[in-house]
This record gives C-alpha cells, structure tokens and sequence, in this order.
C-alpha cells in the first residue's frame, strides 16, 4: 500500500518536518514565493494530505481535483484562504493554529500602537536625514499611552490579551464584540456600540476574522468618527479596512496616525499611497513571527495533518460538523 502523500507550501522548521515525514511521503516547496495555484492544481490528485499557509488559495476547485484528500492543515488562526464550506461537502476536515500566537500577536499589536503614538519610526528616518541638530521642545511630540482610552474592536483570545496590557498602562478600554459584555467586564473594559468607541477612543485597535460582514468594517463613516488625534492600527486582516477611505482620513488629518501590520492585497504595492505618508506605519504581516511562535504553529499545524491522516480528529478543527456524519 502506498504511503500517504503531503504537499506542504513552504519550508517549515525542520523539527516540524521530521516528524510530519515519518507519517507519510513529503512533497515540500521550496521556493520563498508561495507556489502558484496551477501548481498547487496539478500537484493535488495526488494528495492525502495539504499543509498550507494564509498564503495560499484553497477552492473548491482544487479541492475537487483531490480525490483522495484526508486533511487541510493550515498554518494559521485564519482560514479565510479556504473554502471551508466546500472542504466540509467533502467531508475533509480543516485545521488552523488557534491560542499559540495569542500573546506574540497581542506583544506586536501594542509595539506598534507605541510606535505609532511616540513616532518612533519618524524619529529614525529624522536623525538618517541629518535633521537632528539639536535638542527641541516640540520636535516629534507624540501621543501620551498612559492614562489613554484604547478602543478594542473584536474581543477574542487576542483582544483580551491587549486589554490585560492596556490595565498596566493605566489606559481606560472600550470594547465592541459579538460577544457577551461578560469578558469585558472580566478584564476590566467597559462594552459599547461601535460609534461611541469610535468617537471616545485615542487608539482603536482591530482584531476581527475577515468574513463578508467584517469587509471594510472600517471605512469613510467610521474613520469620521473617530478623534483627529486617534491612531487606528489593525493587526488582524488588510481587508476589515477601506484602504483608500484611510489613506483620505490620514491625508486631510481626519485621523493622527495608522500603523497597519496587515493589507489588502499583501504584499502591499509599492505604488500605494499609503507608503508615502508619514503617518502611516506599515509592516510586513509579521505581528506573529518570533521564533518561539512560528516553532510552534509549525508543529500544530503538523498534528492537525498526521490526526487527518490517521483519520482522527484534528486537535483544532475549524469545521468539526465533518465528524457528526460519519
């Protein structure tokens, strides 16, 4: 009988790897780009199993050209790269990598709300453009953190994670989330409609799955209502954002700042308008890349492919309503 087959998108750290290769016959792509999707098309007829990245489109299409596919294991909390709909008519359960970058990407969220707030990036690009002569007053005055009102939008594992940071800087925190107000209360925040956290907050922070109904969840009336002195930053998907409606905010000052660790599309174009405003950190998609981290998803993200082969249940499983019918 043949060995099981694994297509994985991407190099992994090498300790994930070898445990996956003792389960099964390894196909890895080892290019730094992601591998085309008629690559990806003509690799999977073959398949039992597909450990992906965000990166990486999973279709109906390509999961119908996959006939003998067990398992899509994807290397991350999101899963909006898969049709989960059309994986679970299979009956092909999906993994993700929930919990283990909640505290990395929590850390990275509030880096950049204090990179953004204290100007950090234009007090480097200042002293590299031979401006620092001297010691001023009112050059690069930023935003006060302590004592501020930070707004959280989303109130998951991540968001919670931020509000238990935003506690130690003494920062009065608003919260809006399809949850219960119960959590809030738990850490300490206050729960309210959307537009008074928009009008009241110094610093909104986005942690929301991009679904059809978070697309462009902050767009032109949103960003209105927000203070002149607010900073926004978005460390959950490029697309919860209207980017052009930002880039008009923070042109004309409607808002202080963004700093956006997310874009839509990723990579952001080098034409975009967004990258020559000074106000306006951008960074490449990283909120979870500490070394720790990404060990660590690599090898959840293999537990979920081997459970899928073996034909057991994923230990993290997206789409669980898969088991009920067999």
């Amino acid at each position: 009988m043949s060995r099981n087959k694994v297509f994985v998108t991407r190099e992994l750290p090498a300790a994930a790897l070898d445990r996956l290769a003792r389960h099964c016959e390894l196909d890895v792509w080892d290019g730094f780009l992601p591998p085309e999707y008629d690559i990806m098309l003509k690799k999977a007829h073959s398949l039992s199993g597909l450990l992906c990245l965000l990166t990486d489109r999973v279709d109906a299409r390509l999961l119908a050209a996959a006939p003998d596919l067990k398992v899509v294991s994807n290397m991350a909390v999101g899963y909006d790269n898969i049709d989960v709909a059309a994986a679970s008519a299979r009956g092909i359960p999906v993994g993700n990598t929930p919990g283990v970058l909640t505290e990395t990407t929590a850390d990275f969220a509030f880096a950049l709300l204090m990179a953004a707030a204290r100007r950090i990036p234009e007090a480097r690009q200042y002293i590299h453009a031979g401006k620092w002569q001297t010691w001023h007053p009112t050059v690069l005055s930023g935003r006060d953190i302590y004592g501020a009102c930070l707004g959280i939008i989303g109130f998951g594992r991540i968001g919670q994670a931020v509000a238990r940071r935003a506690a130690g800087f003494g920062m009065r925190i608003l919260t809006h989330s399809r949850g219960n107000s119960e959590q809030s209360l738990a850490a300490g925040a206050e729960s309210c409609d959307l537009d008074e956290l928009l009008e009241q907050s110094d610093f909104v922070s986005l942690h929301l799955p991009l679904t059809d109904e978070t697309r462009q969840f902050i767009g032109a009336r949103e960003l209105s209502l927000m203070k002149p002195t607010a900073i926004l930053i978005n460390t959950a998907r490029g697309g919860v954002v209207d980017q052009a409606a930002l880039y008009e905010a923070l042109r004309h000052k409607a808002i202080l700042a963004a700093a956006l660790d997310v874009t839509d599309p990723e990579p952001i174009p080098l034409e975009s308008p967004l990258l020559t405003l000074d106000n306006c950190l951008i960074v490449p998609h990283i909120a979870s890349a500490s070394v720790a981290t990404r060990l660590k998803m690599a090898q959840m993200a293999v537990d979920n492919c081997i459970a899928g082969l073996r034909g057991e249940k994923l230990p993290t499983c997206v789409n669980t309503q898969v088991y009920s019918s067999r």
